[in-house]
């Protein structure tokens, strides 16, 4: 999959754990664990708008887009 989504880089900076994120932007543990490991088809900008708030970053910061080769 081209598009990359680095919220573990991000929980590890911030030193916070999936769960604790997941309470903060109110979604269960295993729809943070889908996104993370990129199975996730899409993702609502209300979400992302909540890990930006609750991780004090900006969308680019979360999504890398990696062409395929």
């Amino acid at each position: 999959m081209p598009v990359i989504v680095n919220v573990d880089v991000m929980l590890a900076r911030r030193k916070m754990s999936s769960g604790e994120l997941a309470e903060l932007i109110g979604i269960s543990a295993s729809n943070l664990s889908i996104l993370k490991t990129g199975k996730a088809k899409a993702i609502r900008l209300t979400t992302l708008g909540s890990l930006c708030k609750a991780l004090d970053c900006q969308p680019g910061d979360l999504l890398e887009y990696v062409p395929d080769e």
